[in-house]
């Protein structure tokens, strides 16, 4: 199955839904056009197209291979990912100080779409890159930046996140790693990591590793981790590369998908390496490359579910079977059975909702560094803020959703590997567990981000919403009006169940009805953006007038079948954990 990337549906996203436009002109991005973003799109979709949708399920039936200490990526990856350093990709919203191209992030997050729904196995090494290029910029000192920076920007280098351990999972505070005084400045790292990605790879000459670890005067539990720098290959005051570190990899895990994307076992055996930012103060830090990697999983879920829902749009069109019911044409395609098409019609308008968001939330990161006012930076930061746990989770749900219809719609033919259906849905698995999973993404949205600025964050967004509601009721084209009431029910429905979440955040009724929660405002904002796509649409700003009539199509869809149950979803997200607490290990049976 081909992949074509959706530029189109992008280009109508940043430019009609989410704003970049407000990053042109006279604000931080002044050589910035449309012309341009189209450009780029284009190209980065040619890149995906050509060069890494052909490896994709090859690269899954070969995978990554480890043999006597060492790592080889998958056939093929090495020189897929020279090409794309050599086009410049690795380096797209980077400081120009360090051979950046200084674009915004919108743009980028834009870009990995498509090399998520390429490849997503590929994807993954630029994408942890990216991150800690981010933590190295925010963090690290002079030296490190001028030293790794330019070399990771540039792909000749990639960066690898190393957090967790055997024991510890998603509790970072109970690592065990140590970082030892050499006496010469710098530090010794001695101690495991488990679950790298492409911790070790054979497509470029060096690894940065970015290691939490803690040193020997450490405070107990989180407060006492730091973030430290060690190469693969050490490197000179002056840039040249020296003698192996005393890193390496275990081993690699057999995971369920993403095979072609080396999951490394990485031991530390006396590593040198260099602290970066402050003592004890790693976490923190670690976060800045954490919160990068989060929306771009977000973004990965919509890859995924764009790459299933081509595949299986394709199919529903190419497969014969039943008599249509529109027709009543004998063995007529499975896109004329009203069910199937349900489907697909529910695919494309989750898949635009998630796009949106995931675009929005990465204009308003843009907005909170750049924009003109500091009062407007810190409105688009706090706007970032509450949006970056529901994209992350969200999309990834909606990935793992959207993946598992493309499987049911090619029925039989889905379950066989041959067809390429199963992988979708196997790679999407492990994005909701990425970057945090999304139960401790919803807890983060309900019990600290909402109380941010007193909730001004999540009230800005309700408000938003029903303003946009007020202008589809006022709307003279067909069908707004309905629109506009669905969207302002569901806003009714997320403002109950914020203000009972709200009230009880870290509490167990809180924390009970957290994943509920943000499955509701997911939901709720996805159709506010496919809303506002429908107004562009409305008022001629979708270009021809057959893609603007399915823009309205998509939202009014997406209000029948999703917003309409908002209303019954307050009553899952405010039932409180008393019956939780009544199901114990006696009475599950344990």
């Amino acid at each position: 199955m081909t992949y074509r990337a959706p530029v189109r549906d992008l280009m109508f996203a940043l430019t009609e839904i989410v704003g970049v436009d407000r990053l042109m002109g006279d604000g931080a991005y002044p050589d910035l056009d449309r012309d341009t973003l189209a450009a780029v799109l284009e190209a980065a979709g040619t890149m995906a197209a050509d060069v890494l949708a052909p490896l994709n399920q090859a690269g899954d039936r070969a995978g990554a291979t480890y043999q006597n200490g060492r790592v080889t990526a998958a056939p093929g990856f090495a020189a897929a990912y020279k090409a794309f350093a050599d086009g410049g990709w690795t380096s797209l919203a980077a400081d120009p100080a360090f051979g950046g191209q200084g674009l915004p992030k919108a743009l980028e997050l834009a870009v990995f779409e498509t090399l998520h729904a390429a490849n997503m196995a590929f994807s993954l090494c630029p994408m942890l890159t990216q991150g800690a290029i981010e933590a190295i910029h925010a963090h690290g000192s002079d030296r490190q930046k001028q030293l790794y920076l330019p070399r990771m920007i540039a792909g000749e280098w990639t960066g690898a996140m190393n957090l967790t351990e055997p024991q510890s999972g998603s509790d970072l505070g109970t690592l065990r790693t140590r970082a030892e005084p050499d006496g010469d400045g710098g530090y010794r790292l001695h101690g495991q990591k488990i679950f790298i990605t492409w911790g070790d790879h054979d497509c470029t000459d060096n690894i940065v590793h970015l290691v939490l670890a803690r040193l020997p005067d450490a405070p107990a539990g989180s407060r006492g981790i730091s973030l430290f720098l060690a190469p693969k290959i050490l490197v000179g005051d002056d840039g040249t590369m020296g003698e192996a570190n005393a890193l390496r990899p275990g081993g690699i895990e057999h995971k369920l998908g993403i095979h072609a994307s080396p999951t490394c076992i990485m031991l530390f055996e006396g590593a040198k390496a260099e602290l970066v930012g402050e003592p004890n103060q790693g976490l923190a830090h670690m976060f800045t490359m954490m919160n990068a990697a989060r929306l771009n999983v977000g973004m990965e879920g919509v890859g995924i579910a764009e790459r299933a829902y081509q595949q299986a749009l394709a199919f529903a069109q190419e497969r014969r079977q039943g008599r249509s019911a529109w027709t009543n044409e004998a063995s007529a395609p499975l896109f004329d059975h009203p069910d199937v098409r349900r489907m697909l019609a529910g695919m494309k308008a989750r898949i635009e909702a998630a796009r949106a968001l995931c675009l929005l939330t990465a204009v308003s990161a843009d907005l909170a560094r750049v924009a003109p006012s500091a009062e407007d930076r810190a409105v688009a930061r706090l706007r970032e803020e509450v949006l970056t746990p529901i994209a992350k989770a969200w999309s990834t749900d909606l990935g793992v959703e959207v993946a598992s219809l493309g499987v049911q719609i090619h029925g039989g033919m889905g379950f066989i590997e041959e067809t390429g259906a199963a992988q979708h849905y196997r790679d999407a698995r492990i994005a909701p567990i990425y970057e945090g999973t999304n139960g401790i993404q919803a807890i983060d949205l309900a019990g600290r981000k909402l109380g941010l600025e007193g909730g001004a964050g999540m009230a800005a967004l309700i408000a938003d919403i029903r303003a946009d509601a007020e202008t589809l009721f006022d709307h003279k084209t067909a069908g707004m009006e309905p629109l506009g009431q669905r969207l302002n029910f569901a806003a009714d429905a997320l403002e109950d169940a914020t203000t009972w979440i709200a009230a009880r955040r870290g509490a167990p009724d809180g924390l009970a009805g957290a994943t509920p929660y943000l499955k509701l405002a997911g939901e709720v904002i996805g159709g506010w953006l496919l809303a506002r796509g429908a107004l562009a649409a409305a008022d001629g700003r979708a270009g021809d007038k057959a893609y603007g009539e399915a823009r309205i199509a998509l939202a009014r869809h997406y209000a029948e079948t999703v917003l309409s149950q908002a209303p019954g979803q307050v009553a899952g997200a405010t039932a409180g954990a008393d019956t939780l607490a009544a199901l114990d290990a006696a009475a599950l049976g344990a």
